[in-house]
């Protein structure tokens, strides 16, 4: 699964750089910190960039957009709790990649509403039966942080749902999103059983295509080459607090990432 990440994208230079269109300006999101974001959890207005067409010209090509949503997929179906506000329901921030097509809550996003979840990296625990956690007396579990060697941007494959209370047509519409989830593969599964879905460039076009299903084996488990510039590095359990945020989260702490089937997953 993938539960938490840390991004330090500015939507603005991410939109030059993708040659993309921004919709996320004057959201009033940026904050005194600026765009970094170095414990993103679940409900959290995460970006991400879509491919869309133009609701006044709808015949042009579509264009790459960059949009802030909600991590955690609101169906479509979700009843109203109350004026504008969604029924809560359980937090939809990860989906299997090979059972996102077949289930009720994902299927019509795997068809048409695919998007793209850029970030520096993201984050696991791992449990060490043989260091004990003093105040819980239990086996104590160690965070680490995987992203590229090189410091270069991830992009995970997702997808969005836009929910409407239809009750209140002059509402704004409610985009949200889920982060699509594998096998880990490589060294990796050291780690953690789970791993977010890497979507490489070259597969953009046909994963973004807004008017076509995704060709089935993108939603593939990746092979291992895929993710061989991934690191992971030990990380401080500061990140285990939502209210501990900054860039001391990815500073490496001593010790040494373990080899493939050398612990015992979480």
């Amino acid at each position: 699964m993938c539960g938490r990440y840390a991004t330090t994208t500015d939507p603005g230079r991410l939109a030059v750089e993708l040659d993309a269109i921004d919709e996320t300006e004057g959201d009033g999101r940026a904050g005194t910190s600026g765009y970094a974001n170095y414990n993103v959890a679940p409900t959290t207005q995460v970006l991400t960039v879509v491919e869309r067409h133009d609701r006044e010209h709808p015949d042009d090509d579509p264009a790459l957009r960059i949009r802030r949503m909600r991590w955690g997929l609101v169906p479509v179906w979700t009843k109203v709790a109350e004026p504008g506000v969604p029924v809560k329901g359980k937090p939809l921030f990860n989906a299997r990649a090979d059972k996102a097509a077949t289930t009720a809550s994902f299927r019509d996003a795997v068809k048409y509403r695919r998007c793209l979840v850029p970030m520096d990296g993201w984050y696991e625990w791992l449990v060490e039966p043989d260091a004990i956690d003093g105040a819980k007396g239990k086996a104590a579990k160690q965070p680490y942080f995987m992203a590229n060697a090189d410091g270069s941007r991830l992009y995970m494959a997702g997808l969005w749902s836009v929910w409407r209370d239809r009750s209140l047509p002059e509402s704004s519409p409610l985009l949200s999103c889920t982060i699509l989830t594998t096998d880990a593969v490589g060294e990796l599964t050291a780690i953690h059983d789970r791993m977010p879905l890497p979507m490489p460039r070259e597969h953009w076009d046909a994963w973004l295509d807004p008017d076509h299903p995704a060709p089935d084996e993108l939603l593939r488990t990746p092979e291992p080459e895929s993710v061989a510039g991934i690191v992971a590095r030990p990380v401080s359990p500061l990140v285990n607090s939502v209210k501990n945020n900054g860039p001391e989260l990815l500073a490496e702490v001593d010790g040494s990432a373990p080899k493939a089937g050398q612990m015992r997953l979480l």
